[in-house]
């Protein structure tokens, strides 16, 4: 076999370093997936650089591919045990999935690395912490046979307004579309609602979800529309702008939310609410489906929690948590679209009545059905390949396409990942993912998107926004100490 000339080897190693500049101008101006690909191509070229693979998991982290992050920083770690910024990147992945023991491990070895590291010291610190913390919950932790429901120990009724409030109020048990309208006016505003009512919300919203199976199927009579957006993430001013160019939810312009309201974004409570709001006011108006930051998990970490505790209270946290469990798996349109947050599965037979099937009032599992619905990611080459994030899988045309036929279906409709457009389309038209929080957390550039389908064609049609101004209240203002010192 022969060997590469001295030349030839050096030209490649300063064509790789050429365009490992190129990938970091990419990176700097926020072009994550541009950087990945240039990263890559340095790879190719010199794949004994444990930078180049440092520097490519930074970026899927900026794209939250966890699982291909802890992939590119072991090689790195594999090509140069001395490596600091490899456990680095390695420990932040691990930290972002709530894998808080396998991230102290990691920034103990950058410790030992950089023992006079003050940014070493304080992530080790931190992370520490997280662990402490979570054995003693884990220590205190009621068996999940022996948990009882937060929401029945509650009674809004018993909680007084007092005279001085001045916001939205419910008259009675009904919600109103003038509740509403003045509730989201207040939000605008930087209005907090009152306690009692936005128990009677969450409360009201825990009993229609309680009622309804794992997989809905909605009816779209012929003539009628009904619009499906994808991750919100708690970006209420773009939520507005949703309503603005589309109308207010109603019997007549009905919507389906597909998953990830909360996290991230720091109008989180703002939405969750609005949302909530109107699905007492009309169920039929709006429809909701689980995503996977609609977790406890996601929430300790992300922002949700901190969020509630700081303008509800720890009450809330449980009752949200709770009432995340009720919330629908998937959602099919005319017996012809299957929405689901995330996507399909890691074997071919899987019918919509398996879906139906599952028991979702729990915490979302690590494997499964349940699991890969609200993780899994499309990818272009086909069959079925480890997940860049970590969890679930990712699955190619074929698996989309065979889901399809197996089940009398035309589409697959997901959510779930950032598009610079707002959406996207795969799997030869077969399976769309759209996303609706544009500029995200602020620094993506990305624009937002919705679909409307209109009866009886359902053909899909896409319309796409940007970003609103919002109050200045960055993104992750609620989520863990450790996570925004990564941010």
């Amino acid at each position: 076999m022969p060997t590469m000339s001295a030349a030839t080897q050096n030209s490649n190693l300063s064509l790789a370093e050429q365009i490992k500049q190129q990938a970091n101008e990419a990176f700097k101006g926020n072009k994550f997936s541009q950087a990945i690909d240039l990263y890559t191509k340095a790879i190719e070229l010199n794949g004994g650089c444990a930078v180049y693979l440092a520097n490519r998991a930074f970026a899927h982290a900026k794209l939250e591919e966890y699982g291909s992050v802890i992939q590119d920083a072991s090689k790195a770690i594999e090509i140069d045990p001395k490596y600091s910024k490899g456990y680095y990147r390695r420990g932040a992945a691990y930290l972002s999935m709530g894998k808080f023991k396998e991230a102290l491990k990691d920034f103990q070895q950058v410790k030992r690395i950089s023992p006079n590291d003050p940014d070493a010291s304080k992530k080790l610190k931190e992370c520490e912490k997280a662990v402490m913390k979570l054995k003693f919950e884990e220590a205190i932790s009621v068996p999940t046979s022996e948990q009882r429901s937060v929401a029945e120990s509650i009674d809004f009724r018993t909680i007084d307004v007092e005279p001085r409030y001045a916001g939205a109020r419910i008259e009675g048990d009904v919600v109103t579309l003038d509740f509403v309208k003045k509730m989201m006016d207040d939000f605008k505003n930087q209005k907090l609602l009152h306690k009692r009512y936005a128990f009677q919300i969450v409360l009201q919203t825990r009993e229609i979800l309680m009622a309804l199976p794992s997989l809905v199927d909605i009816n779209v009579p012929d003539g009628k529309h009904f619009t499906v957006c994808g991750d919100v993430h708690g970006q209420f001013f773009d939520l507005l702008n949703i309503f603005e160019l589309n109308g207010l939810p109603s019997e007549e312009n009905p919507y389906l939310f597909n998953g990830d309201f909360v996290d991230r974004g720091s109008f989180s409570v703002e939405v969750i609410l609005t949302l909530f709001a109107f699905k007492c006011m009309s169920p039929s108006a709006i429809h909701l489906s689980r995503g996977n930051h609609e977790s406890k998990s996601m929430n300790k970490i992300y922002g949700f929690e901190g969020e509630v505790r700081s303008k509800l209270s720890d009450k809330f946290v449980e009752l949200f948590s709770e009432v995340f469990c009720y919330l629908p798996l998937a959602h099919v349109i005319n017996e012809k679209i299957f929405v689901v947050h995330g996507g399909l599965f890691s074997t071919d037979d899987v019918k919509l009545s398996d879906i139906r099937a599952i028991d979702r009032f729990c915490e979302p599992p690590e494997e499964g059905l349940m699991c890969e619905i609200l993780w899994s990611d499309p990818q272009p080459n086909p069959g079925r390949g480890p997940s860049k994030r970590g969890v679930g899988l990712s699955f190619g045309g074929d698996v989309t396409k065979r889901f399809l036929k197996d089940n009398n279906l035309d589409l697959v409709l997901r959510s779930h990942e950032v598009k610079d457009e707002g959406y996207e389309i795969d799997h030869d038209g077969k399976l769309i993912t759209v996303f609706s929080a544009p500029n995200y957390c602020d620094q993506m550039g990305n624009k937002g998107a919705f679909i409307r389908f209109e009866a009886p064609t359902i053909e899909p049609k896409i319309v796409t926004f940007s970003a609103v101004p919002h109050p200045d209240v960055k993104p992750m203002a609620y989520a863990s100490n450790f996570l925004r010192m990564f941010n």
